[in-house]
């Protein structure tokens, strides 16, 4: 299966997938333009929509792509998500005859309600819940969920390939340096996304290896986020601990 990370709107991936016989899906479009472009350069046939939540950044296109392929879309059920065709939920497998391809589908509240994502095919296409070297921002969740969700997602394979819907990984990467400056695996993380965006290429995919070993939000449990913490009189517990990391995140400006 060839991932390709599709740029749309201000920095958000819209994520196709493909076989060599030119079958494809596209998940969380927030525009349908793009799509549509890469479908023709490419010689594409689309099959199927798949959507993790309900935000119009990544839904945004669903709809005329729905209409002008006459594809199924596949999203949790939210009945903020009009557009869908089928729902699907957690511990559910959905199965594609065209591309061929199964994705398990893992509930991640915490940036939304109804967030979920869709692994297999050695990706985790994971929305707004995980980036690279970050987190996405508890808009309806708690921190509580959130934590439990990204520790569901840091079990999965190592050479998973982490799809985000964002291009957030030079930010998150300054934060990531004030919590944990003495990270050799964080500093050559930063120094390959810096070579990478200079040459206007994205910062993603990602092993899930490389993000245990640098997105401190996997690491509330490390010892060089725990110090943290404990500066900042928030070491008690994992949930506390990744509360005040997130609400540092959210308070960050450089």
């Amino acid at each position: 299966m060839h991932v390709v990370p599709l740029p749309a709107l201000a920095d958000n991936y819209i994520w196709l997938l493909h076989d060599k016989s030119k079958q494809a899906i596209v998940v969380d479009p927030g525009a349908a333009a793009p799509v549509e472009a890469a479908l023709a350069s490419r010689g594409l046939v689309l099959r199927a929509v798949l959507l993790t939540h309900h935000h119009a950044d990544h839904i945004g296109g669903a709809g005329r792509l729905r209409d002008i392929y006459d594809v199924p879309v596949y999203a949790p059920d939210d009945e903020r998500i009009e557009v869908a065709t089928h729902h699907v939920k957690d511990g559910e497998t959905l199965s594609l005859p065209q591309p061929s391809a199964r994705f398990d589908i893992i509930a991640v509240p915490g940036h939304t309600l109804s967030h979920i994502v869709y692994v297999g095919e050695g990706v985790l296409l994971c929305g707004d819940t995980l980036f690279s070297l970050g987190c996405g921002r508890l808009f309806e969740g708690t921190p509580m969920q959130m934590l439990a969700s990204l520790q569901r997602l840091a079990s999965l394979p190592g050479d998973t390939l982490m799809c985000c819907g964002h291009e957030y990984t030079v930010a998150n990467g300054r934060f990531a340096q004030t919590i944990d400056p003495d990270n050799a695996a964080l500093r050559q993380r930063l120094d390959e996304v810096a070579k990478l965006r200079a040459d206007h290429r994205p910062s993603v995919p990602v092993t899930l290896s490389s993000e245990l070993a640098c997105n401190p939000f996997l690491r509330i449990n490390s010892e060089s986020v725990i110090d943290w913490c404990r500066r900042h009189g928030a070491a008690n517990d994992p949930v506390t601990r990744f509360a005040a990391l997130r609400s540092a995140k959210d308070a960050f400006r450089a």
